[in-house]
């Protein structure tokens, strides 16, 4: 059965293929069926050991920058009531960061989600397309929710990187306080160095961010392994009665302190948007290995520091360790947030495509960075906002202090929006009761609606600034959505459906040239208006006129059976349909080879591919929100890529005919 597609209202708005998306073996398959047959099965053999290397690399980088100020920034706040952080604040703290880390990561992402895969994908999205085609039909409340995860993503990927570098370089400080004047340009210089080789890929640098990033954990739990053995009473702080005693004893700043300990897990949703890079064993296999031991150790050693050494608490992550390895610490440190941003910044361009392929935002020109990896795409637009955003929030903010304020909003929205659809997901897809399904979910759902609102009441700190670039971004994709509606809504009504034009268009007189064209239409049961605009101009008509619809099906890939289906409509037309998943960008030329083995007959030399070129325009007499997002829509439009190269046509053989369509 063939997965739901999303149809675009435009064939020059339709979502492009992504060849490297796609595994290699499906096109070494397409040409070599034996062949590609070895290839996959070598790709099935990688070392499970080489997976977990490379998922605690690219999967993990964010969250095992946390330990650099989580507690910081936890302690700071107790400390602004007028509390000097004694033992049972200590342990209290800790007991609320290592049962924040069990009951997030641990119960919600390693036994619950990355069990819900859609083709062995993961993410919001993934998890979005799961419940909408177990609905079998659109459903707006659910469609909100799926727009509304992805813009706080947005709002994530802007601030990661900015927190990250920033907390990392400020250890220059403890190493000479002289520094701290060039804190703020050497951190700026590695953010501007990271963002301009991104059009380079990560291809290369890749095979390095696993063992750097083992070596961090590695450190991580060696030096909180030191300090808890000068102070082994720290381990009471597994016991989550001490976090509860912390919450009743301080409840005037409990509810502060909930949004510096949510700092822990912030990275934590990685995990299940990177479930196609690496699989679910790996991720679990580095998690428990190497990932969670290294966090609770550093974690308690932090807090055996601060109880031997109360001055530490200034800064406990570099206090732990001595004036001569401090440089060396702080050159891993700054390693392995840049490690982290890349994460984040790789992260942003799959949701991007993904959101593009779903009709979420317009056509995107993407670079493919990488032959045979998938995920290794460029998107050039989305690079350069989110460095234009990340230096916005490095002068402003100028500190990671300040910025953890801002920190933490984007995340456990999208986390509760993320449990939110994990319930539908209990109840449309395993078809439990809804009753037992909310009961299930009912944990989770209560403790991240806790950070959400403890981070919503710093809106005024800084909170404000993931709220304002998720609502854009979430204005955005409601105007790209609604548009693309609108305009196939209107199209639908003027449609000559393509049956009766077959059969009219036997008797007709018109001029009939060899060759094969490619009238590139959303919906292939109406005449696409560049044929019309065609036969009234040139007054010819090919002897082999196809009709070329591209479909995003609501899976991530599609498969050698879906690929392609042909069908001859009799005289001169034909109907051919190209599927592709929503994480593969559609590259049309390539899967001619499936065209050709569903039975397509043409000469490349001697075919032409005909787009319809339509410029939406907002209709005059309107007023309000409804004329607002129509000139959105028109302005998203005309700043839309090349369809040409969005799906990979030769350029040399395309004509483009332009029309305005008025929403």
């Amino acid at each position: 059965m063939i997965p739901d597609p999303v149809r675009p209202a435009d064939p020059a708005q339709l979502p492009l293929f992504d060849e490297e998306a796609l595994d290699i073996a499906d096109y070494l398959r397409a040409e070599a069926d034996a062949e590609a047959d070895i290839h996959q099965s070598e790709h099935h053999r990688q070392s499970m050991a080489a997976l977990v290397v490379g998922a605690v690399g690219v999967v993990y980088g964010d969250i095992g920058t946390s330990p650099l100020y989580a507690f910081r920034e936890a302690l700071r706040a107790t400390a602004a009531e007028g509390t000097v952080p004694g033992r049972p604040e200590v342990l209290g703290l800790l007991s609320l960061l290592l049962w924040t880390l069990v009951l997030i990561v641990t119960v919600k992402y390693i036994f619950a989600l990355l069990r819900v895969d859609n083709r062995g994908e993961g993410g919001v999205l993934a998890l979005y397309t799961l419940v909408r085609l177990a609905l079998g039909r659109r459903s707006l409340p659910i469609l909100a929710l799926a727009i509304a995860a992805a813009a706080l993503f947005g709002g994530d990927a802007v601030i990661t990187p900015a927190i990250s570098v920033l907390s990392a370089v400020e250890g220059m400080e403890l190493i000479l306080p002289a520094l701290h004047p060039f804190v703020l340009p050497v951190a700026i210089g590695i953010l501007l160095a990271l963002f301009m080789v991104q059009r380079r890929g990560t291809a290369r640098i890749a095979r390095f961010f696993g063992p750097i990033t083992v070596v961090w954990f590695l450190t991580l739990g060696g030096m909180g392994l030191w300090h808890m053995a000068a102070n082994p009473g720290i381990l009471a702080a597994l016991n989550p009665l001490w976090g509860l005693s912390f919450l009743t004893h301080h409840s005037g700043v409990a509810f502060v302190v909930l949004g510096a300990v949510f700092l822990a897990v912030t990275g934590g949703e990685a995990l299940y948007a990177d479930l196609g890079h690496f699989g679910r064993r790996p991720i679990v296999l580095a998690w428990f290995g190497l990932i969670f031991p290294a966090l609770v150790l550093n974690y308690l050693g932090q807090g055996a520091l601060v109880l031997a050494h109360p001055e530490a608490l200034e800064n406990p992550f570099f206090s732990m360790v001595s004036a001569h390895a401090l440089p060396a610490l702080v050159v891993l440190a700054t390693s392995a947030t840049v490690i982290a941003a890349q994460a984040v910044i790789s992260g942003a361009f799959s949701i991007a495509r993904a959101a593009i392929q779903l009709g979420f935002l317009p056509r995107l020109t993407i670079r493919h960075t990488a032959e045979t990896a998938s995920g290794q795409i460029y998107i050039g637009t989305i690079n350069w906002l989110l460095l234009f955003g990340v230096l916005w929030l490095v002068l402003s903010f100028r500190s990671s202090g300040a910025l953890a304020s801002a920190y933490g909003i984007s995340v456990t929205g999208s986390m509760v929006l993320e449990t939110t659809l994990g319930a539908l997901f209990l109840w449309r897809v395993k078809h439990l009761p809804l009753a037992l399904s909310l009961v299930l979910i009912a944990p989770v759902l209560v403790v991240e609606l806790a950070f959400f609102a403890s981070n919503a009441a710093k809106i005024a700190d800084g909170g404000y600034v993931p709220v304002m670039i998720a609502s854009v971004l979430g204005l955005i994709m409601v105007a790209w959505w609604r548009g693309t509606q609108r305009v196939s809504a209107r199209l639908h009504k003027l449609a000559i459906p393509i049956s009766s034009f077959v059969h009219s268009m036997r008797k007709s007189s018109v001029q009939v040239i060899p060759g094969t064209a490619f009238f590139l239409t959303p919906d292939s049961d109406v005449v696409p208006s560049a044929l019309l605009h065609n036969l009234k101009h040139n007054r010819v008509l090919h002897e082999q006129t196809v009709l070329l619809t591209v479909e995003t099906l609501r899976v991530p890939y599609a498969t050698l059976q879906e690929r392609a289906e042909y069908e001859v409509l009799g005289g001169h037309f034909a109907r051919l349909t190209l599927r592709f998943g929503f994480m593969e960008t559609p590259n049309v030329s390539r899967a001619m080879v499936h065209a050709r083995r569903a039975g397509l007959k043409f000469d490349v030399m001697a075919s032409t591919f005909f787009l319809g070129r339509r410029r939406p325009v907002a209709g005059s007499g309107k007023a309000g929100p409804g004329l607002m997002l129509d000139r959105l829509y028109a302005a998203l439009a005309r700043m839309s890529a090349d369809p040409t190269d969005f799906f990979h046509l030769p350029r040399d053989r395309v004509v483009e005919l332009g029309e305005r369509v008025a929403i």
